[in-house]
């Protein structure tokens, strides 16, 4: 019995090193800085993220530029698994930093 114990605690572990390799895995940015900027937060929004804007200025979102977007923290919800019978908690999306001028 002790070895079955070991064994899944070992399995437990290198599941779990796996999963932290993955979620740090950050995409590169998911929309490059120096573009339109409505452009941008509506594509972002438009893949289930959340964006919170960072104006430096008082120029409009239709004729700012983007300057950086940064990757926040991700977006966990409970959705219905996929025989329909109960939750899971997923990844639905992101919350992303984006820098207008």
């Amino acid at each position: 019995m002790k070895n079955f114990t070991a064994a899944t605690a070992i399995t437990a572990a290198a599941a779990g090193f796996a999963a932290a390799l993955v979620g740090l895995a950050a995409p590169a940015a998911a929309a490059p800085a120096g573009g339109s900027a409505s452009d941008t937060i509506s594509s972002l929004e438009a893949e289930g993220n959340r964006v919170i804007v960072n104006r430096q200025g008082s120029t409009p979102l239709s004729e700012a530029g983007v300057t950086s977007v940064r990757q926040g923290q991700p977006i966990r919800e409970y959705v219905w698994d996929a025989q329909g019978d109960r939750k899971v908690l997923q990844t639905t999306g992101n919350v992303y930093f984006v820098d207008v001028q």
